[in-house]
Parts: C-alpha cells; structure tokens; sequence
C-alpha cells in the first residue's frame, strides 16, 4: 500500500464520522490518505441523531461535501413536557438534526473507495525520526508522514501513549431509541414532530427530536424520532445488572443492544409509562431496538506524539448533553488541515493543533460536566440533589442543552 506520488502520506485509523472528516480534509489539501476501518463491512447501519452546529456545516463544505435540505430535519422551537402531557414550556431556537447514518453515508460518499479499507485492524503504531508505521494484523507494515487516531472513545492508540488517561464513569447511562414516524399516533406525532422536545421527571431528563429516517429519508412521512433518557445508575450495582446478557455474561464494554434481557427492557417500559409525558412514554416503548450507553468523562494533556494525533472521542469524551461530540470530531478535522497547511514541519503542525484542540476539548468536557451535574447528583445524598435541583428550571435546560459552544 506504498504512495506512489510525491506528496505527504496520511494513514488514518478509524473509518467513522472523525476519520472521515479528516480523510476528506487531507485528500483536498493535496495528502495521500488510507483509512483503515476494522469493522468488515461499511458502517452505515447505525442510526443515533445528532445535532448540528454552523460549524459543523462549515467543515462539511469544507470537507466536499454538497448540502442541501435532505442533511437532515429542521425545527423552529423547542418544549418542554409536564408529565401529564402538557406544555410546561416552550421557547423558539430554530436548528436543523440529523442522524449518524446521514452523516456517514454523505461524508463516506465524498470519499473515493481506494482510500477507503474495511477489516483492515491496525495491531501496532510507532512513530520514527522520518515517518510513522502502523502495522496490520496481516503483518504489513505502512509507513506515513502523519498518523491520525479517530478510532473512537475506547482509542487503542490512547491507550499506548496516554495509559493513564482513562474513562470516569458519571453516575448515569443514557438509553436511546429510534422510532418510525408512522409508527406513532396522530397525537403524539402532532406534539413532538417539528420540535426539539424535552421531559423533566425527578432525578431524570429526557430529550428528544426527529431526524432522518430509513434510507436516509427526511420527507415527512418518512422520518425517524429519536429519545435520549438520562437515568442515574450505580456503578457497583444497577451497571453490571444492566450490562448482563440472559447467559450470565458481563459486557463491561457495552452491551450489543440485541443482548439486552428482555426484563431490561420491560422495566425500562414500565418507568416510562410511570415517569415519562404519555408523548415520550409511546416513544420509548414504539422503538424498535432501544440501547443504552454508560456516560463518560474523558480527558487528555496532549493530542499529538511526534508524527501520530489524537482526534475526536480518542482524544476527549464529553457527555452529550451539550451535543458537540461530531462537531468537535470535525473541528479537529479542521484544525489539523488548517495547522499542517500553515507549517510545512509536520511536527510543528502537530504541536499547534494539540496546543489549540487540547483547550478547546478541556473547555467541552468541563462544560458538558456542568449540563449534566444535576444527574450525577443524583447518585449523592439529598443536600447536593437539592442543590443541583434549583438549577434545572425547564427553561435553563432548553437554554443551554445542545446549543453552539462559544469559547
């Protein structure tokens, strides 16, 4: 897999949305570029929305890619349900959500297949005096000019140069959903579809909002709605249950949402029903195949060794609440491109975009800790659950949940 031109040579490893981002960049600023994906198969199966940012939508043109209305889904307001269905509150903030299939097939399309490898698992990375290497689990070895780790929050190449950095686990897991927009009732597609809505029982937060649907498809009709349920759970407890299979078997890394119990599931339904607006109730228990994922904290000094950097959840894993966690990956993206077009010294270059995005990623991780204090307190005794209560008015948290980030 040797370039046979004369320019710079980008090895990236992880071929989803950060890899992506930086793939497209690197190629456009006139850089060979192989992306090595250890899944076999293509990653477009996925589906968990995402919100967008004008930054985001920056980088994409930036990245080549076209956009247009289909990117995703847009919504003119935002309300927050009492949990007898009515409308506690409702504030206009106009923005446009997408799902992670979306993003993944227009970045991937961008993208010509020769730079794209699938099954290709990376085994070791070291960064020498004039090039990098990566070597393949088929024993190859690739030499590049810059190695870019995008393989995601539990990052391997982290791992090796940072041992210490390690995930915090918060005290709270999110279950998410996807459900089909025909499959809800007149009602609660009146009430929920065209908003970005949210749902405040005690000690819980649930949000949710449409996004593309099957194929892609963001025609009315067609489209998805996808819930994020924020649900304080103990870690020496209420996780491993969770995280138990019917054999017995303990993901500690995540649990296949196909492998979840199905008395996981049930008790899941039933606190909707009790704790949830009937609205986010027939949401979550309409989803085809719920998940849940544990939340973590995670932060980094440095994102650059030599030739070889860090780049968006390898580097910092910031909770969702703030929603920045695909625009920070191309942020990266775009910083990286930016620095190395700006120093011909492929080190120096580094050196910038780790001093730049190591505070820029410090300041997403501390404020998305803030947007979700009052769930890790839940966890605490009642002093601090009282004091983080006085702190979530519906308006602060539509206010402040998924919104730009001005550092």
């Amino acid at each position: 897999m040797q370039s046979t031109s004369m320019n710079r040579k980008a090895a990236i490893i992880g071929g989803s949305l950060g890899g992506l981002f930086a793939a497209n960049l690197l190629l456009r600023n006139g850089w060979d570029v192989d992306v090595f994906e250890r899944v076999p198969e293509e990653l477009s199966g996925r589906g968990a929305g995402i919100v967008t940012h004008p930054e985001l939508f920056d980088v994409m043109l930036a990245a080549g890619v076209r956009i247009d209305a289909s990117i995703g889904v847009k919504v003119r307001s935002r309300v927050t349900f009492a949990q007898d269905g009515s409308v506690d509150s409702e504030r206009e903030l106009p923005q446009t959500l997408t799902a992670w299939s979306k993003m993944y097939h227009v970045l991937r399309s961008a993208l010509p297949d020769q730079h794209y490898h699938c099954g290709a698992v990376v085994t070791d990375i070291a960064d020498g005096r004039d090039r990098a290497a990566i070597t393949l689990s088929d024993g190859s070895v690739v030499q590049a000019d810059l190695v870019v780790a995008a393989d995601g929050f539990r990052s391997a190449v982290r791992e090796k140069f940072l041992p210490d950095a390690q995930l915090k686990y918060a005290g709270y897991v999110a279950w998410r959903g996807l459900v089909d927009e025909n499959a809800l009732s007149s009602e609660t597609h009146a009430a929920l579809f065209e908003k970005f809505a949210f749902c405040l029982p005690p000690r819980e937060q649930m949000i949710g909002y449409p996004v593309a649907g099957n194929a892609n498809s963001t025609k009315p009709g067609e489209r998805r709605y996808n819930f994020v349920w924020y649900r304080a759970t103990s870690e020496d407890k209420d996780l491993p249950n969770l995280l138990t299979d019917g054999t017995g078997k303990v993901w500690a890394s995540g649990i296949p949402p196909t492998h979840i119990r199905r008395e996981v599931l049930a008790e899941m339904e039933d606190a909707a029903f009790a704790l949830l607006a009937p609205q986010f109730a027939e949401v979550v228990t309409r989803a085809t195949q719920p998940l849940f994922q544990p939340i973590f904290d995670l932060e980094v000094p440095k994102m650059a060794f030599g030739r070889i950097a860090l780049l968006g959840d390898a580097a910092f894993v910031a909770r969702p609440h703030c929603g920045m966690g695909v625009t920070k990956a191309a942020g990266d993206a775009m910083a990286l491109v930016t620095a190395l077009a700006h120093n011909t010294d492929t080190l120096d270059a580094l050196s910038e975009y780790s001093d730049l995005r190591t505070q820029f990623g410090t300041a997403i991780v501390q404020h998305a800790r803030h947007l979700g204090a009052y769930m890790q307190a839940q966890l605490k005794d009642a002093t601090e659950r009282e004091m983080a209560e006085r702190y979530r008015t519906p308006e602060a948290v539509m206010r402040e949940t998924a919104v730009p980030a001005h550092f």
